[in-house]
C-alpha cells in the first residue's frame, strides 16, 4: 500500500509537468506571438522546476538524489532547472530534532545532548537520507555529527521497487541489453550510503590515498561515537565549492580549483582505482592553504567505489584515443569495457563509434557549460534508420560497474563546467595522469636500485669423499 502511494505521488510529479509542455506546446503552435515566445518557455520552465523540487522534496530518499544530478546537467536541462534543484544539493529541508534524536538513542542509549559538552539541534546541513549538526567534545574539539534520518532503509526499498517498474517499462521502448545493472547498482550504492560504519572505512582509505596531498582534505572519524546510523568526525571549514564569488574573496580563482578538482578525480579513477561515486557541489568545500592555493576538502564518501580493471583500462584506452586522435584506441576501449553486448552486432556499433568519433574531433566546443544546440546535432546521424537504431541499442551492454562511473562522470563533469565553462578536463586530467604514472613508476625503479642487494645462496660444501673402508660398510 505505502509503496502504491508512493507511485502514485511520483507519478503526479512528472505527469502534471508533461501535461504542462503538452498544453504549452500546442498553445504556441496555435498563437506563436504570444505563447512561443522565449519569455513564456522560461515561465514554463521556472514554473515546472518548482513544482519538481517541491515533489522531490515532499518524496525525499532516492528522488532527492535524482534532484541533485539534475541539477548539474546545465547541458541538458533549460537553465530554470538548474537553479531550483540546485537547493537539493545542500539544503534540503531537515527532519525534526526529535527525530534525529531518537536514531541517536538507538545506536548509543543516550541523548546526544548528554554525550557532547554542546550539540546544536538544528543542522548545518540536510540531505537525502541524513543530516549534520554541529558539537563539542570534552576535549572542545569541534564535531560534526552525521545522523541518518529513522527509518530511511525502509523507505530506500520502497523507492526502489518503484524505479523497478518504471525501468521494466522504460527497458521496453529502449532495448539496451543488460540496463537491470542500473537498479542493481543504485541498490548496492543506497545499501553503503545508509551504513556508516562503511563510510567510516572509506574515508581513512581515501586518506591514505591522498597523504602526499596537503591540497586534498579528509574529515577525521571519532569512532567512540560512531554506529552504523551516526557518524562523528571533525568539523570542516570552507566555502562550498560553486561559490565563485567567496572563492574570488579567497583570491582563489575559479578556473584553478576545477582544475585541481579534476586533477583529484582522475587521480582516483586511473591511479587509485578507488572513487568519490556522489561527487555533487555539495561534498566539496575550498579553503585556502598556507601556500595560498586551493585545498579541497572531500565529503560524503559513503558511495566511494572500487573501480574494475576493465573499466579503468578502456577508459584508459579511449582517452588515448581522443588525445592521438585514433579511433582504433577509442573501439578497442569501449570493448575492454563490455558495451558489446553477447550477440550484438559488433561491426554496426563499431562503425557508429568511428563515425561518432570523427564528428566529435570536429566539433568546436569553447564553452562546456552550455553546449549550443546546433553543436549537439552536428553529433546526430539523421542517416540511420530506426531499425539500425533499435539493431544498434540491442547491441549495447549495460557494463557491471559502469553506473557509479558513469554517474560519477556526469556529476563531476558537470561541476567543472560550472566552475570553468570553457577549461577542457580531458585536457588537464590526461597529461596530469600520464606524468603522475611516470613518476609513480621512476619512483618505483628508483626503490628497487637503492635496496640492497641479498648475496647470492651458495651451495653447501661437497662432504670428504668416503674412504674405501666406509664405501664397502655402506
Amino acid at each position: 500500500m505505502w509503496a502504491a502511494f508512493r507511485l502514485v505521488r511520483a507519478t503526479r510529479v512528472f505527469a502534471i509537468i508533461f501535461l504542462s509542455y503538452l498544453w504549452q506546446m500546442s498553445w504556441a503552435k496555435l498563437w506563436p506571438t504570444r505563447y512561443g515566445t522565449r519569455d513564456r518557455w522560461k515561465t514554463i520552465n521556472r514554473r515546472n522546476a518548482r513544482r519538481m523540487y517541491r515533489g522531490f522534496v515532499q518524496l525525499r530518499g532516492v528522488y532527492i538524489k535524482l534532484g541533485q544530478i539534475l541539477s548539474i546537467m546545465g547541458t541538458f536541462l533549460p537553465r530554470e532547472y538548474v537553479e531550483e534543484l540546485e537547493a537539493l544539493q545542500d539544503d534540503v529541508p531537515p527532519a525534526s530534532y526529535k527525530a534525529i534524536a531518537s536514531t541517536f538513542i538507538a545506536s548509543f542509549g543516550k541523548d546526544p545532548t548528554k554525550v557532547f559538552t554542546h550539540f546544536e539541534k538544528e543542522p548545518i546541513a540536510a540531505a537525502s537520507l541524513g543530516q549534520v549538526h554541529e558539537a563539542r567534545n570534552a576535549a572542545g574539539d569541534r564535531l560534526a555529527v552525521k545522523i541518518l534520518y529513522p527509518k530511511v532503509a525502509t523507505i530506500i526499498k520502497v523507492d526502489l521497487r518503484v524505479l523497478g517498474w518504471a525501468l521494466r517499462v522504460y527497458k521496453n521502448f529502449v532495448p539496451v541489453q543488460q540496463i537491470e545493472r542500473v537498479h542493481e547498482q543504485l541498490a548496492d550504492m543506497l545499501e553503503r550510503e545508509t551504513d556508516l560504519l562503511n563510510e567510516a572505512r572509506m574515508i581513512t582509505r581515501m586518506t591514505k590515498n591522498f597523504e602526499g596531498d596537503p591540497d586534498v582534505l579528509f574529515p577525521k572519524v571519532y569512532p567512540e561515537w560512531s554506529s552504523k546510523t551516526v557518524m562523528t568526525m571533525s568539523f570542516m571549514d570552507g566555502v562550498k565549492i560553486t561559490k565563485k564569488d567567496a572563492l574570488r574573496t579567497l583570491e582563489l580563482d575559479p578556473y584553478d580549483v576545477a582544475t585541481k578538482l579534476v586533477k583529484v578525480f582522475y587521480k582516483q579513477v586511473f591511479i587509485d582505482r578507488f572513487f568519490h561515486a556522489d561527487p555533487h557541489p555539495g561534498n566539496f568545500f575550498v579553503q585556502k592553504g598556507p601556500n595560498g592555493q586551493a585545498r579541497i576538502v572531500v565529503l560524503d564518501l559513503g558511495s566511494a567505489t572500487e573501480l574494475r580493471g576493465n573499466l579503468a583500462d578502456g577508459m584508459f584506452d579511449i582517452l588515448s584515443g581522443l588525445m592521438t586522435r585514433k579511433d582504433d584506441l577509442v573501439v578497442k576501449g569501449i570493448n575492454e569495457m563490455g558495451f558489446v553486448a553477447p550477440g550484438g552486432d559488433r561491426e554496426l556499433l563499431e562503425r557508429t563509434t568511428r563515425k561518432y568519433f570523427e564528428k566529435l574531433l570536429n566539433l568546436n566546443i569553447t564553452d562546456f557549460g552550455k553546449i549550443e544546440p546546433h553543436v549537439a546535432q552536428q553529433l546526430a546521424n539523421p542517416e540511420m534508420k530506426r531499425e539500425e537504431l533499435r539493431e544498434l541499442m540491442k547491441s549495447i551492454a549495460y557494463p557491471e560497474g559502469w553506473f557509479y562511473v558513469e554517474r560519477a562522470s556526469v556529476i563531476m563533469f558537470g561541476l567543472q563546467a560550472t566552475l570553468a565553462p570553457k577549461l577542457n578536463g580531458i585536457q588537464v586530467g590526461f597529461p596530469y595522469i600520464m606524468q603522475f604514472m611516470i613518476e609513480r613508476n621512476a619512483k618505483r625503479l628508483a626503490e628497487v636500485a637503492a635496496k640492497p642487494s641479498e648475496p647470492k645462496p651458495t651451495a653447501p660444501p661437497e662432504p670428504p669423499a668416503a674412504s674405501a673402508d666406509e664405501a664397502l660398510l655402506n
